[in-house]
């Protein structure tokens, strides 16, 4: 790798992994205050893999020329160096933290042959797959998702999920995730049906909770569409406002549990206020069995 330097100008920004127009002023404020430690990293032709924030904040700042190291990779090797840039800085949303991904575990696995594959097929694994799975994974030191790990802070399985739902995942599963239809939960479960499938069942999953996708996707591989359709007329929807409660619920019973068992008083300033609101808690459960034992 060659340091060398650079007129801003001649820096051509073609790489899709490139972040544009994020927020830089802390960058900006460091960079002005102690100067670029690390410079941009480019190719040969001068196009920009790694640093786009960099580039940003002192393109800001009015600099004209900035060191910069040359790398004189082949492509695969130049889009690798992106992605990784892209993954362990400024934080990504999930679609593109999952495309990042994939498209990054293609790459390393064609150059590194040798390397532990992930798995990205949506074939149910027995019981005793998925034990010499955790097992291999455990040990694994060389996978793209081990090295991606290390970089990152994400656990190995969170990598390998993420990775599944970028490759398995249709086109209309993906767009009603961007929009906020389907959630990482729900999306594991309607992977596990080819493409084609998955557009038949979205619209009966779109609306269901996670115990009610899993139901549905049983019965589609049991039945196919037909007995889909006849599970999701069986299912009894569940209001918003309980699903809410659900998670909130088990803690609070978790807590007060503790509370009790070892007889914690709290007698600080925010008592009243804590009091009141727990006797809140208390009329509203009256009423909520009272309006169960009027049913």
């Amino acid at each position: 790798m060659e340091l060398s330097t650079r007129q801003l100008y001649d820096i051509k920004r073609n790489s899709e992994y490139l972040r544009h127009g994020t927020d830089v002023e802390t960058l900006k404020k460091s960079i002005d205050s102690i100067g670029l430690i690390n410079p941009l990293t480019i190719n040969k032709d001068n196009e920009l893999l790694a640093g786009s924030r960099r580039f940003q904040a002192i393109q800001e700042l009015g600099w004209k020329e900035v060191d910069v190291h040359v790398v004189d990779r082949d492509l695969l090797q130049q889009e690798l160096i992106s992605i990784d840039e892209n993954l362990v800085r400024e934080p990504l949303n999930r679609m593109e933290l999952e495309k990042c991904l994939n498209r990054g575990r293609e790459i390393y696995e064609q150059l590194n042959p040798n390397a532990i594959k992930i798995d990205v097929s949506n074939e149910s694994l027995s019981p005793e797959n998925k034990q010499k799975d955790k097992e291999q994974e455990a040990s694994d030191t060389d996978s793209f998702a081990a090295i991606t790990a290390e970089k990152t802070g994400l656990s190995k399985s969170v990598i390998k999920s993420a990775i599944k739902r970028d490759e398995l995942a249709s086109d209309s599963v993906k767009q009603a995730r961007s929009q906020g239809e389907l959630n990482a939960s729900q999306t594991n479960e309607i992977i596990q049906l080819n493409k084609k499938l998955q557009e038949k069942v979205l619209p009966l999953i779109a609306d269901k909770t996670v115990k009610e996708a899993k139901k549905i996707i049983k019965a589609v591989k049991q039945g196919g569409i037909d007995a889909a359709i006849e599970e999701n007329d069986k299912l009894v929807p569940i209001p918003k406002e309980y699903i809410l409660l659900q998670s909130p619920v088990k803690r609070v019973n978790k807590n007060l549990t503790r509370i009790l068992l070892e007889g914690m008083k709290y007698e600080g300033p925010e008592k009243d206020q804590f009091n009141k609101e727990m006797s809140a808690l208390k009329d509203n459960l009256v009423k909520y069995f009272q309006m169960l034992d009027e049913e």
